[in-house]
C-alpha cells in the first residue's frame, strides 16, 4: 500500500506541477499576445520626458513630461521631482522653489530679460501710415526670412533690470538700436547668455553681422557687458566662427564652445577655456566634435557628450590651469544608446537624458567613476511593456576606398531569418548629423521594422563619430562616395537570404531627401520606391531661394553662376539632381513643409511637377503649416499614414 500510495502522490505532485507549467506557459503566451507592433498611433501616444535640472539643495532632478494631443493638436506638460538616489516621482506645480533662476544675477540684485525690439521697417504702415490694411512687406537687404519666420524688424535684446528693494541703477537694453539678437534665431536660449560670478558682468552671445553679411556668416561671438562702466568687450573677436554656451565653472574660470572657420556650421566643435595663460582649447588634439559641456562641481575637468561610432557617449576632460598641456579625453559611458542631454553632476553621478532605437527619452545616473547607468524615471515603460521590441544590429563594411563604414540593422520583431523581408534603406539628414541612437517620433526605426520592414541605416561619410575627416569628407561632394556609401550599404545588405532583393525603398529627409531625389537617377533598378521629405532637387534655384547662404557656399562651393569657379561649377553640373530626371523610372512620394524656408517649398514642387510630366506614380504630401519639421501631432499622424500607405501601394 506504501508504494502504491507514494506512487499515487507522485503522480498527484507531478500532476499537480504539469498544470502549474502550463498555467505559466499559458500566461505568458497572454502576456506576449498582449504585446502590439507600434503604431502611428500608439508612438504618438508616448510621453516626452524633458529634464528641468537639479534642485538646488541637490535632492530632487526636476523634469517635465509633455504629451501629444490629437484633440487640441498641442502638447500638454506636467512638472515633475524625483530624488537624485532614485525613487517615487512626485507632481509639482512651478520649479521655482526647486531651481535657480539662470536669469538672475548671483548677487540677488539684478534680472536679465528677453525682450521684442523694433529696430526697422518692415511692414507697409511703417513705410505708408495712411495705408492700414496692406500685408506688403518691404526689404532692401537679404536675411528677409530664417528657417520659419519672416523679418519683421524685430529683435530680441537683452535687458537688465534691478530687482525691487536694491539700489541698483534702473534697468537698460545693453544692444540698443542693433539690429541683432540675443537669444540666437531661431534656436537659442537660456544658454546664450551667463553671469560671471561676480555678478559684475553679463556675458551674451550674439552674431553682429546684418543683412547680406547675416546670411554669409556663421561667426557669432560672445560680448562681456560691465554694469558699472556700461562697456561691451568682444571676448571671442579673433575667432571667425561660432562662439557659444559661455559658462564659468565654480572657480570662476570661463568656458564656451567653439568653431574656428566661418560659413562652416558642421565645423569641428571644441571646447575652449580662457585660463590664465590665454584661450586654451581643450579638445584640441581629440578627433571628435562636442555637443554640449558642463563643469564638474570643483571646477577641475569638463563634462561633455558627444558622437562616437553611432552613438552618443558622456565624456571628460580635465582643466589644466596654469599649464599649457593638453590634457586627454576619457570617454565614461559605453553602449548602444544616445547620451543626449547633461542635467547635472550630484556628488560622483551625472543625470542625463538618454533614448535608443527602441526607447524615447528617459533620465538616467551615471556613475562618473565607472560609466554604471541607473535609470531613473520610467515614464514610458508600461506603454513599452505593451510593444514589441526590434532587434538592433550594427555591421561595418569595407567602402570602395577601404574605409569602415557603420551600418545599423533595425529588424522587426518576432524577426524570422527564414522570411523574406522588404527593406528600407534610409538617408540621413544634415548632411553632418550623426546617425546614431535617437528616437525620432517622426523618423522613428522601430514604427518602421514593426510594419514588416527591415532598416539598413548607414554611417556614411559626411557624419560625426568617426573622425572629423569623416565628417568633412562630404562638403563639396554631396553627390561622390557618399552615393557609393549608400549604395555599397543596401548592395552588401541585400546580400542575406532574409531580404527581399525584389522588395528594396529608399527614404530620407533635409540631406536625406536629397539623396533620395539623386539616387533617384543613378540606382539602376535596385529601388522598388521612394520617400523624400524636404530634400533639394534643383541646386540653383536652392541656392536662389535658402536663406542660409553660408550653407550653400561652404557645401557647394559657391554662387553657379561663377564661372571661374571649378568647385562650384563641379557640383552645379555632378551633384544636381534635376540633372539625373531622365533616368528616373520608379514611383516617389514628395513631402514638403510650407514653412521650410531652408528648404524651400518650390524644391518638392519642382520635383513632383517633373515626376508627373514624365508620366511617374508620384504623390505630393504639402504641410502648409510646418517648417522643415513636423511638429504638430494631427499633421504627424497624417504623415506616418500616408508615409506607410505608400510603401503598401508601392512596395
Amino acid at each position: 500500500m506504501k508504494t502504491i500510495y507514494d506512487i499515487t502522490t507522485i503522480f498527484s505532485v507531478m500532476s499537480k506541477v504539469n498544470w502549474l507549467i502550463l498555467g505559466c506557459l499559458l500566461l505568458g503566451g497572454m502576456v506576449t499576445a498582449q504585446q502590439q507592433l507600434m503604431s502611428p498611433e500608439m508612438l504618438w501616444q508616448l510621453s516626452r520626458v524633458s529634464a528641468r535640472g537639479i534642485s538646488t539643495d541637490g535632492r530632487y532632478v526636476i523634469y517635465s513630461v509633455s504629451t501629444p494631443s490629437l484633440a487640441t493638436d498641442k502638447m500638454s506638460s506636467k512638472l515633475y521631482r524625483i530624488p537624485v538616489a532614485g525613487g517615487e516621482a512626485q507632481e509639482i506645480s512651478d520649479t521655482g522653489e526647486y531651481l535657480s533662476n539662470p536669469l538672475r544675477s548671483p548677487d540677488g540684485k539684478f534680472l536679465a530679460s528677453f525682450k521684442e525690439v523694433s529696430i526697422h521697417p518692415v511692414e507697409a504702415a511703417d513705410f505708408y501710415p495712411d495705408i492700414t490694411k496692406s500685408s506688403a512687406r518691404i526689404y532692401d537687404n537679404l536675411n528677409y526670412r530664417h528657417w520659419d519666420e519672416w523679418e519683421d524688424g524685430q529683435y530680441s535684446h537683452v535687458f537688465i533690470q534691478p530687482i525691487p528693494n536694491t539700489t541698483a541703477e534702473p534697468g537698460l537694453d545693453i544692444m540698443p538700436g542693433e539690429p541683432h539678437d540675443c537669444p540666437q534665431k531661431p534656436f537659442g536660449g537660456y544658454e546664450d547668455i551667463c553671469w560671471s560670478p561676480d555678478s559684475k558682468r553679463l556675458l551674451y552671445v550674439t552674431k553682429k553681422a546684418f543683412g547680406l553679411d547675416y546670411a554669409l556668416s556663421t561667426n557669432t561671438d560672445i560680448y562681456a557687458y560691465e554694469l558699472a562702466s556700461g562697456k561691451t568687450t568682444n571676448l571671442t573677436e579673433d575667432n571667425p566662427g561660432y562662439d557659444t554656451h559661455p559658462l564659468f565653472s565654480s572657480q570662476g574660470v570661463l568656458a564656451w564652445l567653439s568653431m574656428a572657420r566661418d560659413g562652416y556650421e558642421s565645423d569641428k566643435n571644441d571646447i575652449m577655456v580662457m585660463s590664465p595663460a590665454g584661450p586654451l582649447n581643450l579638445t584640441a588634439k581629440w578627433d571628435g566634435t562636442v555637443n554640449n559641456f558642463q563643469w564638474s562641481l570643483d571646477g577641475s575637468r569638463i563634462y561633455f557628450h558627444a558622437p562616437v561610432n553611432g552613438t552618443v557617449q558622456l565624456f571628460e576632460v580635465d582643466y589644466p590651469g596654469l599649464t599649457k598641456k593638453l590634457p586627454v579625453v576619457r570617454q565614461i559611458t559605453r553602449g548602444d544608446f544616445d547620451i543626449n542631454g547633461l542635467v547635472g553632476q550630484v556628488g560622483n553621478r551625472m543625470i542625463v537624458s538618454r533614448t535608443d532605437m527602441n526607447h524615447a527619452a528617459e533620465l538616467y545616473s551615471v556613475d562618473l567613476g565607472s560609466g554604471a547607468m541607473t535609470q531613473l524615471t520610467h515614464v514610458n515603460d508600461k506603454a513599452y511593456a505593451n510593444i514589441k521590441m526590434c532587434k538592433v544590429e550594427s555591421r561595418y563594411i569595407t567602402t570602395d576606398d577601404g574605409k569602415e563604414m557603420l551600418v545599423w540593422v533595425v529588424l522587426p520583431p518576432d524577426f524570422d531569418p527564414q522570411k523574406k523581408y522588404p527593406t528600407l534603406l534610409y538617408c540621413q539628414g544634415g548632411p553632418q548629423s550623426a546617425l546614431s541612437q535617437f528616437y525620432s517620433f517622426r523618423w522613428n526605426f522601430q514604427l518602421m521594422a514593426s510594419q514588416g520592414y527591415i532598416v539598413v541605416a548607414p554611417n556614411r561619410r559626411g557624419m560625426p563619430g568617426h573622425g572629423v575627416e569623416w565628417n568633412e569628407a562630404i562638403s563639396k561632394n554631396h553627390g561622390g562616395k557618399v552615393m557609393d556609401d549608400y549604395l555599397l550599404a543596401i548592395d552588401y545588405l541585400a546580400k542575406e537570404p532574409y531580404i527581399d532583393r525584389d522588395r528594396l525603398g529608399c527614404i530620407g529627409a533635409s540631406y536625406g531627401g536629397y539623396s533620395v531625389f539623386y539616387l533617384a537617377g543613378i540606382h539602376q533598378g535596385r529601388f522598388k520606391t521612394f520617400i523624400s521629405h524636404d530634400g533639394i532637387f534643383n541646386l540653383r534655384s536652392m541656392y536662389g531661394t535658402t536663406e542660409e547662404l553660408f550653407f550653400v557656399n561652404w557645401d557647394y562651393g559657391g554662387p553657379y553662376w561663377d564661372a571661374h569657379n571649378s568647385e562650384a561649377q563641379r557640383t552645379y553640373r555632378e551633384f544636381d539632381p534635376s540633372n539625373l530626371v531622365d533616368k528616373w523610372d520608379t514611383p516617389i512620394l514628395i513631402i514638403q513643409g510650407g514653412l521650410d524656408f531652408r528648404v524651400p517649398d518650390g524644391q518638392a514642387f519642382e520635383a513632383f511637377q517633373a515626376a508627373q510630366l514624365k508620366g511617374l506614380r508620384s504623390r505630393l504630401l504639402y504641410l502648409p503649416d510646418e517648417n522643415h519639421w513636423v511638429s504638430k501631432p494631427n499633421n504627424a499622424i497624417v504623415w506616418q499614414r500616408e508615409f506607410f500607405k505608400w510603401l503598401r501601394e508601392t512596395l
